[in-house]
């Protein structure tokens, strides 16, 4: 990782931690992963080869340049969604100025209709942190999403653990998906669809 990178994540990490203890309204916190997370995503994208990569819930881009050093390392690429116009335009300030914007595609609009539009088995990979009420309803469109022996992370499995419970079950049912929970951060939720 570069020197101006790795300055730009830790200021990321600090503005996010200030606006975040500074700002009640969720629309205006930033709600960023930890950096052992963002550790743990790079690693995992690196080690699956996912060069196809969609992250659902951009924020400022904390968590995306994470997903894009990756992706810069593999010849990969990442597509991340966000609804808010505030977070979309704080987050394609800070990819121009990690020098990955080239591996980023930033989608505007409601995640859930984005992703229906979406080519089955198109994600290598995906990084769910978005609104955890939809998680339910928006499985079938991410199993879909996923090709086989594809990746889904799901952030804040443990730190919102009554939130993600109804989630983590249904998919942990599917006789098609292999799951686990790690305590990195928040808590991730892994689930891969078997490759056969």
């Amino acid at each position: 990782m570069s020197e101006s990178l790795q300055a730009l994540l830790v200021e990321l990490e600090q503005f996010g931690q200030e606006n975040d203890a500074a700002i009640a309204e969720r629309p205006q916190r930033m709600l960023n992963i930890t950096r052992d997370t963002g550790e743990f995503l790079l690693v995992l994208t690196q080690a699956t080869n996912a060069q196809r990569v969609l992250e659902i819930g951009t924020s400022n881009g904390y968590s995306t340049l994470w997903l894009a050093q990756a992706a810069q390392k593999i010849g990969g690429h990442v597509t991340t969604i966000e609804q808010s116009d505030f977070k979309l335009e704080l987050a394609a300030k800070n990819f121009e100025r990690s020098g990955l914007s080239a591996f980023i595609t930033q989608l505007r609009g409601e995640a859930g209709g984005l992703i229906g539009a979406l080519h089955d088995e198109s994600c290598d990979l995906i990084f769910l942190d978005s609104k955890r009420s939809a998680y339910v309803a928006w499985w079938p469109t991410l199993k879909r999403l996923l090709r086989r022996g594809g990746l889904l992370v799901v952030d804040n499995a443990t730190s919102h653990a009554d939130e993600m419970d109804s989630f983590m079950t249904l998919v942990s049912a599917d006789a098609d998906v292999t799951t686990c929970t790690v305590p990195v951060g928040n808590g991730q939720f892994l689930a891969t669809r078997c490759a056969f």
